[in-house]
């Protein structure tokens, strides 16, 4: 059975972990910055190394969103070093972020992580936190499927534009069917307020209203993480 799984707008559970890169204090080792934490089932498996070779690669791209990365799997602190090792020896990879070791899955317990798919290995989460210790979202994969990395990107973004806006996101953004790059305006809350929207913005009707706030280089950013997600990389032989 899991455990407690933390909801989105809780704070994130005050733990001191173990990682390869020392003694880790969550989330105040974060303080003033978003971070993602990511789990996997285990090393030295095929798609946690494919997962793990995809966020180095842009882990500058979520450094310049304020934002850190870090790993969880039931693994030792050994095997953590071992496969990061392998990573660069093998595939000219350096895997810059700590991964936490939890071999007896303390950390996976308090985080829920653990489900009826697996007694042992914890399911493929991902927790993005933002830069109070808040938890904005949380995604779970099942084991056989590797994430998209630049989905994360989008929707850390994505969320840091809608505290800096006060706008919702729509569906696909910056590429929405409706509204193309625009933002979201909140409901009115009162009748006043909702007979003064379409005045104030363009409508299709009162309780959806849309306005440009982002800047071009947000919405390009937000393309350029698109764009990647479907390009067709060369595997490596």
């Amino acid at each position: 059975m899991p455990g407690q799984i933390p909801l989105i707008g809780e704070k994130f559970p005050e733990i001191e972990v173990v990682t390869d890169h020392g003694v880790i204090k969550l989330p105040d080792h974060f303080k003033g910055k978003w971070f993602v934490l990511f789990s996997h089932p285990a090393d030295f498996t095929p798609v946690c190394t494919t997962e793990f070779v995809a966020f180095a690669k842009r882990y500058e791209d979520f450094k310049k969103l304020n934002t850190e990365l870090i790993g969880l799997s039931v693994d030792s602190n050994y095997s953590h070093i071992k496969w990061k090792e392998w990573i660069e020896e093998n595939l000219g990879q350096q895997i810059p972020f700590p991964i936490i070791a939890d071999p007896q899955g303390r950390v996976a317990k308090t985080l829920g992580l653990i489900h009826a798919e697996s007694s042992t290995h914890t399911v493929r989460a991902v927790f993005i936190v933002d830069d109070k210790g808040v938890i904005r979202a949380i995604l779970y994969y099942p084991l056989e499927l590797g994430r998209l990395i630049d989905e994360i990107l989008r929707m850390v973004l994505a969320l840091q534009l809608s505290d800096k806006y006060g706008r919702a996101v729509p569906a696909n953004w910056p590429h929405n069917e409706l509204i193309g790059d625009k933002l979201i305006v909140p409901p009115a809350s009162t009748y006043e307020e909702a007979k003064k929207r379409k005045e104030q913005y363009k409508c299709f009707d009162w309780w959806f209203c849309y306005d440009d706030n982002a800047t071009e280089e947000e919405k390009k950013l937000a393309e350029s993480f698109l764009k990647r997600a479907c390009e067709k990389p060369q595997p490596k032989a």
